[in-house]
Protein backbone atom coordinates (compact mmCIF):
# COMPACT_ATOMS: atom_id res chain seq x y z
CA UNK A 1 0.00 0.00 0.00
CA UNK A 2 1.11 3.59 -0.57
CA UNK A 3 1.88 5.41 2.65
CA UNK A 4 -0.61 7.78 4.18
CA UNK A 5 0.17 11.20 5.60
CA UNK A 6 -1.90 13.31 7.94
CA UNK A 7 -3.03 16.73 6.68
CA UNK A 8 -0.65 19.59 7.48
CA UNK A 9 -2.89 22.65 7.05
CA UNK A 10 -6.04 23.76 8.81
CA UNK A 11 -8.12 23.55 5.64
CA UNK A 12 -6.88 20.08 4.75
CA UNK A 13 -7.65 18.90 8.30
CA UNK A 14 -11.16 20.32 8.02
CA UNK A 15 -11.59 18.68 4.62
CA UNK A 16 -10.50 15.31 6.01
CA UNK A 17 -12.97 15.54 8.90
CA UNK A 18 -15.83 16.73 6.70
CA UNK A 19 -15.21 13.96 4.15
CA UNK A 20 -15.22 11.29 6.85
CA UNK A 21 -18.41 12.65 8.44
CA UNK A 22 -20.19 12.92 5.09
CA UNK A 23 -19.25 9.39 4.03
CA UNK A 24 -20.28 7.97 7.39
CA UNK A 25 -23.67 9.69 7.35
CA UNK A 26 -24.34 8.63 3.73
CA UNK A 27 -23.30 5.00 4.27
CA UNK A 28 -25.88 2.24 4.23
CA UNK A 29 -26.98 1.20 7.70
CA UNK A 30 -25.52 -2.25 7.07
CA UNK A 31 -22.06 -0.75 6.55
CA UNK A 32 -21.02 0.81 9.85
CA UNK A 33 -17.44 1.75 9.01
CA UNK A 34 -17.21 4.29 11.83
CA UNK A 35 -18.82 3.89 15.25
CA UNK A 36 -21.48 6.44 16.13
CA UNK A 37 -19.44 7.93 18.95
CA UNK A 38 -16.50 8.56 16.60
CA UNK A 39 -18.70 10.42 14.12
CA UNK A 40 -20.39 12.37 16.93
CA UNK A 41 -17.01 13.40 18.36
CA UNK A 42 -15.83 14.59 14.94
CA UNK A 43 -19.04 16.55 14.39
CA UNK A 44 -18.76 18.31 17.74
CA UNK A 45 -15.09 19.09 17.22
CA UNK A 46 -15.31 20.42 13.67
CA UNK A 47 -17.57 23.33 14.61
CA UNK A 48 -15.18 24.39 17.37
CA UNK A 49 -12.17 23.95 15.11
CA UNK A 50 -13.73 26.06 12.33
CA UNK A 51 -14.36 28.86 14.82
CA UNK A 52 -10.76 28.70 16.05
CA UNK A 53 -9.43 28.85 12.46
CA UNK A 54 -11.55 31.92 11.67
CA UNK A 55 -10.35 33.64 14.85
CA UNK A 56 -6.74 32.77 14.05
CA UNK A 57 -6.92 34.30 10.56
CA UNK A 58 -8.74 37.39 11.82
CA UNK A 59 -5.99 37.98 14.39
CA UNK A 60 -3.28 37.29 11.82
CA UNK A 61 -4.72 39.76 9.30
CA UNK A 62 -5.34 42.34 12.02
CA UNK A 63 -1.74 41.94 13.18
CA UNK A 64 -0.39 42.58 9.68
CA UNK A 65 -2.51 45.72 9.28
CA UNK A 66 -1.61 47.01 12.74
CA UNK A 67 2.11 46.38 12.13
CA UNK A 68 2.08 48.54 9.00
CA UNK A 69 0.54 51.44 10.91
CA UNK A 70 2.78 50.89 13.91
CA UNK A 71 5.97 51.01 11.84
CA UNK A 72 4.94 54.46 10.62
CA UNK A 73 4.29 55.61 14.20
CA UNK A 74 7.71 54.34 15.31
CA UNK A 75 9.38 56.03 12.34
CA UNK A 76 7.77 59.37 13.18
CA UNK A 77 8.71 59.16 16.84
CA UNK A 78 12.32 58.30 16.00
CA UNK A 79 12.53 61.13 13.46
CA UNK A 80 11.21 63.82 15.85
CA UNK A 81 13.25 62.65 18.84
CA UNK A 82 16.49 62.47 16.85
CA UNK A 83 15.81 65.81 15.15
CA UNK A 84 15.19 67.52 18.49
CA UNK A 85 18.45 66.17 19.92
CA UNK A 86 20.38 67.31 16.85
CA UNK A 87 18.91 70.83 17.14
CA UNK A 88 19.76 70.85 20.86
CA UNK A 89 23.35 69.85 20.11
CA UNK A 90 23.66 72.58 17.46
CA UNK A 91 22.38 75.15 19.96
CA UNK A 92 25.06 73.99 22.42
CA UNK A 93 27.75 74.20 19.73
CA UNK A 94 26.67 77.76 18.91
CA UNK A 95 26.76 78.67 22.60
CA UNK A 96 23.03 79.37 22.78
CA UNK A 97 22.59 76.67 25.42
CA UNK A 98 25.19 75.79 28.03
CA UNK A 99 26.55 72.32 27.56
CA UNK A 100 26.02 71.58 31.28
CA UNK A 101 22.29 71.83 30.64
CA UNK A 102 22.46 68.74 28.49
CA UNK A 103 22.54 66.84 31.78
CA UNK A 104 18.87 67.78 32.16
CA UNK A 105 18.24 65.57 29.13
CA UNK A 106 20.57 62.79 30.37
CA UNK A 107 22.82 63.52 27.40
CA UNK A 108 26.62 63.34 27.50
CA UNK A 109 28.00 66.87 27.86
CA UNK A 110 31.33 65.97 26.27
CA UNK A 111 30.11 64.91 22.82
CA UNK A 112 27.34 65.70 20.41
CA UNK A 113 26.54 62.21 19.19
CA UNK A 114 23.00 60.93 18.98
CA UNK A 115 22.15 58.28 21.57
CA UNK A 116 21.14 54.84 20.36
CA UNK A 117 17.55 55.07 19.11
CA UNK A 118 17.44 51.74 17.30
CA UNK A 119 15.08 49.91 19.64
CA UNK A 120 11.60 50.82 20.80
CA UNK A 121 12.80 50.71 24.40
CA UNK A 122 15.45 53.31 23.48
CA UNK A 123 12.76 55.53 21.98
CA UNK A 124 10.63 55.25 25.11
CA UNK A 125 13.58 56.15 27.30
CA UNK A 126 15.00 59.03 25.25
CA UNK A 127 11.64 60.47 24.37
CA UNK A 128 10.88 60.83 28.07
CA UNK A 129 14.37 62.18 28.75
CA UNK A 130 14.18 65.01 26.24
CA UNK A 131 10.58 65.94 27.09
CA UNK A 132 11.37 66.11 30.80
CA UNK A 133 14.69 67.86 30.12
CA UNK A 134 13.20 70.54 27.89
CA UNK A 135 10.43 71.16 30.39
CA UNK A 136 12.93 71.59 33.22
CA UNK A 137 15.30 73.81 31.20
CA UNK A 138 12.52 76.18 30.14
CA UNK A 139 11.19 76.20 33.71
CA UNK A 140 14.60 77.48 34.77
CA UNK A 141 14.30 80.36 32.30
CA UNK A 142 15.77 78.95 29.10
CA UNK A 143 14.30 79.76 25.72
CA UNK A 144 12.38 76.80 24.22
CA UNK A 145 13.75 74.98 21.20
CA UNK A 146 11.73 75.27 18.00
CA UNK A 147 11.69 73.28 14.80
CA UNK A 148 10.74 70.90 16.22
CA UNK A 149 9.02 72.32 19.27
CA UNK A 150 8.86 69.97 22.22
CA UNK A 151 5.05 69.91 22.03
CA UNK A 152 5.29 68.48 18.52
CA UNK A 153 7.76 65.88 19.74
CA UNK A 154 5.47 65.06 22.65
CA UNK A 155 2.51 64.45 20.32
CA UNK A 156 4.41 61.86 18.30
CA UNK A 157 5.99 60.37 21.41
CA UNK A 158 2.62 59.95 23.13
CA UNK A 159 1.13 58.34 20.02
CA UNK A 160 4.07 55.96 19.86
CA UNK A 161 3.87 55.14 23.56
CA UNK A 162 0.14 54.42 23.33
CA UNK A 163 0.59 52.26 20.25
CA UNK A 164 3.52 50.46 21.84
CA UNK A 165 1.33 49.39 24.75
CA UNK A 166 -1.43 48.36 22.33
CA UNK A 167 1.07 46.31 20.32
CA UNK A 168 2.21 44.47 23.42
CA UNK A 169 -1.36 43.65 24.38
CA UNK A 170 -2.15 42.51 20.86
CA UNK A 171 0.96 40.34 20.80
CA UNK A 172 -0.17 38.63 24.00
CA UNK A 173 -3.57 38.01 22.42
CA UNK A 174 -1.99 36.67 19.23
CA UNK A 175 0.25 34.37 21.29
CA UNK A 176 -2.82 33.04 23.10
CA UNK A 177 -4.71 32.48 19.83
CA UNK A 178 -1.70 30.69 18.33
CA UNK A 179 -1.52 28.45 21.39
CA UNK A 180 -5.23 27.67 21.08
CA UNK A 181 -5.04 26.82 17.38
CA UNK A 182 -1.97 24.61 17.91
CA UNK A 183 -3.89 22.65 20.56
CA UNK A 184 -6.83 22.34 18.15
CA UNK A 185 -4.54 21.08 15.39
CA UNK A 186 -3.17 18.37 17.66
CA UNK A 187 -6.70 17.33 18.59
CA UNK A 188 -7.71 17.32 14.92
CA UNK A 189 -4.76 15.06 14.10
CA UNK A 190 -5.74 12.69 16.90
CA UNK A 191 -9.33 12.41 15.68
CA UNK A 192 -8.31 12.04 12.02
CA UNK A 193 -5.79 9.33 12.89
CA UNK A 194 -8.40 7.42 14.89
CA UNK A 195 -10.86 7.66 11.97
CA UNK A 196 -8.31 6.53 9.40
CA UNK A 197 -7.24 3.58 11.55
CA UNK A 198 -10.86 2.44 11.92
CA UNK A 199 -11.52 2.86 8.20
CA UNK A 200 -8.44 0.87 7.19
CA UNK A 201 -9.27 -1.83 9.70
CA UNK A 202 -12.82 -2.13 8.35
CA UNK A 203 -11.63 -2.54 4.75
CA UNK A 204 -8.52 -4.59 5.51
CA UNK A 205 -9.76 -7.68 3.67
CA UNK A 206 -10.36 -5.94 0.34
CA UNK A 207 -7.93 -6.19 -2.55
CA UNK A 208 -5.33 -3.37 -2.62
CA UNK A 209 -6.95 -1.03 -5.16
CA UNK A 210 -10.47 -1.59 -3.84
CA UNK A 211 -9.24 -1.06 -0.29
CA UNK A 212 -7.43 2.14 -1.19
CA UNK A 213 -10.46 3.54 -3.03
CA UNK A 214 -12.79 2.67 -0.16
CA UNK A 215 -10.49 4.35 2.37
CA UNK A 216 -10.07 7.41 0.17
CA UNK A 217 -13.83 7.77 0.17
CA UNK A 218 -13.51 8.45 3.91
CA UNK A 219 -10.80 11.03 3.40
CA UNK A 220 -7.68 8.92 3.86
CA UNK A 221 -4.87 10.46 1.79
CA UNK A 222 -2.25 8.19 0.24
CA UNK A 223 1.08 9.04 -1.37
CA UNK A 224 3.15 6.82 -3.61
CA UNK A 225 6.85 6.54 -2.91
CA UNK A 226 9.28 7.32 -5.67
CA UNK A 227 9.25 4.45 -8.16
CA UNK A 228 6.41 2.65 -6.37
CA UNK A 229 3.98 0.81 -8.65
CA UNK A 230 0.54 2.39 -8.66
CA UNK A 231 -2.56 0.38 -7.85
CA UNK A 232 -5.34 0.07 -10.40
CA UNK A 233 -8.31 -2.15 -11.18
CA UNK A 234 -5.85 -4.24 -13.18
CA UNK A 235 -3.86 -4.82 -9.97
CA UNK A 236 -6.87 -6.34 -8.23
CA UNK A 237 -7.84 -8.35 -11.30
CA UNK A 238 -4.40 -9.94 -11.53
CA UNK A 239 -4.40 -10.79 -7.82
CA UNK A 240 -7.85 -12.36 -8.13
CA UNK A 241 -6.81 -14.38 -11.15
CA UNK A 242 -3.76 -15.66 -9.27
CA UNK A 243 -5.91 -16.66 -6.29
CA UNK A 244 -8.39 -18.47 -8.51
CA UNK A 245 -5.56 -20.27 -10.26
CA UNK A 246 -4.22 -21.44 -6.88
CA UNK A 247 -7.68 -22.50 -5.78
CA UNK A 248 -7.86 -20.00 -2.94
CA UNK A 249 -10.93 -17.98 -2.13
CA UNK A 250 -10.79 -14.44 -3.56
CA UNK A 251 -10.74 -11.56 -1.16
CA UNK A 252 -14.01 -9.71 -0.77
Amino acid sequence: MPYRRLPNTDQSRLNALQTAIQSATEADFTEQVLPYHTVAEAQRFIAEYQGAVVLYHENFNSRISANKQYRKVVQNARMYISHFIQVLNLAVIRGEIKKEQKELYHLDTNNHFLPDLSSEEDLLEWGKNIIDGEQERTRLGGFPIYNPAINKVRVHYDIFKEQHIAQQLQQKNVTRVIGDIEAMRQEADRIILAIWNKVEEYYKDLLPYARMRACQNYGVVYYYRSGEKRFSEQTDRLIRQAQEAQGTLPLQ
